[in-house]
């Protein structure tokens, strides 16, 4: 376990399009760690790339998180001792680290043109050399530079590696050695003056002092780079530490390949539209590099917050599993009390997602049939479809359903349900069942085969809650009228 008193982790995403899962279980990790270690959770937004960011997307992440329940203790709207935490606000910060790193010798300016790159990377590769940064303008003289800026060519700012391996413990995948001709020289700021992700994000970690950074292992070929830059900001005195790293496993979609933004199954939105609960979403993302125990797929944020150490997450990809999380977010429906499952499912129960009129909606209604339908569900989203019979003025026209239930001979069993039916005490759903089981008696079918097209003609389909609950909740002159309804469309 990390020491309790100093841990600071960051999530530092880019305000890009719309939240990805791989970026969620990277926030929620981090969250994790930092409150099983009560420690701080600093929320920083990365928009130095005006191009991509957008405030729309800054929204959405502000608004992805607080429904996810992952607060952070800095950041925007919360505030903090290192505001402000939009890097675009913060331009002067890296500019006049910079210009301490170029009076210090650790960068220097780099003259060469994108065409004298490219032709020396394709002479490397086909010398088969490394095919990285040569270090063309790392010993400029002062003559030699005034030439290129006589010339009129722009510079950009690179970071000068050190010439000697760099070696680093990874919280997740242990000890990893990276040599020099692996890791050139690297650019920090741009011709523009613009500084670049591999200047603004060390600096930001070094000056809201961050102890642990976990992130994708798409970033792990960056960390060499940072750790040099780490020492340099040492002994310039911009930072005291280089923080521990740990890289968190690929996140891989279909046919094993990594879950990228363009995957349907990517997006957090889609799995907020069809009704998971962010306890039941993030209990699944949680399994993606990591376990509770080997016989415990289902727990709580809190649990998992009490369990959490990033030493125990797997370096190994893991894979999204659709169905999986669809099970796992169907035990976290069952968990829940009846009233916060009613609760829960009330957006499904109205427009956009109900076709029936809020008058139509019957509270008394849908608190009976809600602890049958919570058995039932998946996502919350499915509870419209489940109890739209009670709600509609005439049940939903499933033709599929009309014809799979409705064979040869269902008039006659409907008739002599009908008549049963209307016999029965409605009081208690036993007393509906023995109706229609005698009327399947009569006609030499068991009673699944007999409720068939009794639940088509009163619900609509063939599939659905328990029929005899279901048919007293609507109650006798409803039932019994889509029944004769029923038997007049099959007449």
């Amino acid at each position: 376990m990390a020491n309790a008193t100093n841990v600071r982790v960051r999530f530092c995403p880019s305000p890009t399009g719309n939240p990805h899962v791989g970026l969620v279980r990277t926030a929620l990790f981090n969250w994790a760690f930092a409150r099983h270690n009560q420690g701080t959770m600093v929320f920083r937004i990365e928009d130095t790339d005006a191009a991509r960011d957008s405030e729309e997307s800054y929204d959405q992440l502000l608004d992805s998180l607080r429904w996810l329940g992952l607060d952070w203790d800095e950041g925007p709207e919360v505030g903090g001792p290192h505001e402000p935490y939009r890097q675009s606000q913060r331009m002067d910060i890296y500019r006049d680290v910079a210009e301490k790193l170029l009076a210090g010798g650790y960068a220097y300016r780099c003259y060469c043109t994108v065409t004298e790159l490219d032709e020396r990377r394709e002479a490397a590769r086909a010398a088969g050399r490394p095919s990285g940064y040569d270090g063309h303008c790392r010993d400029l003289s002062d003559e030699q530079k005034a030439g290129y800026e006589r010339e009129g060519r722009e510079s950009i700012i690179r970071f000068r590696m050190p010439d000697e391996p760099i070696t680093f413990t990874d919280l997740v995948r242990g000890e990893l050695t990276f040599t020099p001709d692996n890791v050139p020289d690297y650019g920090i700021v741009r011709a523009s003056g613009a500084p670049l992700y591999t200047l603004v994000n060390p600096v930001d970690d070094a000056l809201m002092d961050i102890t642990h950074v976990l992130r994708g292992e798409d970033l792990l070929s960056s960390t060499p780079r940072q750790i040099a830059l780490y020492k340099a900001l040492i002994e310039l005195g911009v930072a005291h530490r280089i923080p521990a790293f740990g890289h968190l496993p690929y996140v891989m979609g279909e046919g094993n390949k990594k879950l990228s933004k363009r995957d349907p199954q990517a997006s957090l939105n889609l799995y907020r539209e069809r009704g998971f609960l962010p306890e039941g979403l993030l209990n699944y993302l949680s399994l993606l590099g990591w376990s509770f125990s080997a016989d415990q797929d289902v727990f709580s944020v809190a649990e998992m917050v009490g369990k959490f150490d990033v030493a125990d997450v797997n370096a190994n990809p893991a894979r999204f599993d659709l169905k999986k999380a669809e099970a796992i977010n169907a035990d976290h429906i069952r968990r829940l009390d009846v009233k916060a499952f009613a609760e829960a499912c009330e957006p499904w129960l109205r427009a956009p997602h109900a076709d029936w009129e809020p008058e139509e909606f019957d509270q008394a209604a849908w608190e009976a049939i809600a602890p049958y339908a919570q058995t039932r569900l998946t996502v919350l989203s499915d509870i419209t479809a489940n109890v739209d019979f009670l709600f509609r003025e005439e049940p939903v026209e499933d033709e599929a359903s009309w014809q799979k239930a409705m064979k040869e001979g269902s008039d006659g069993l409907l008739r002599t349900a009908r008549e049963k039916l209307a016999a029965a005490d409605w009081s208690a759903p036993e007393a509906l069942k023995d109706a229609v089981l005698a009327a399947g008696e009569e006609h030499g079918l068991k009673l699944g085969k007999a409720q068939a097209p009794v639940r088509v003609a009163v619900t609509g389909r063939t599939v659905g809650l328990p029929l005899f609950e279901s048919l007293q909740i609507l109650g006798r002159e409803k039932s019994l009228a889509r029944i004769d309804a029923a038997l007049e469309k099959l007449a």
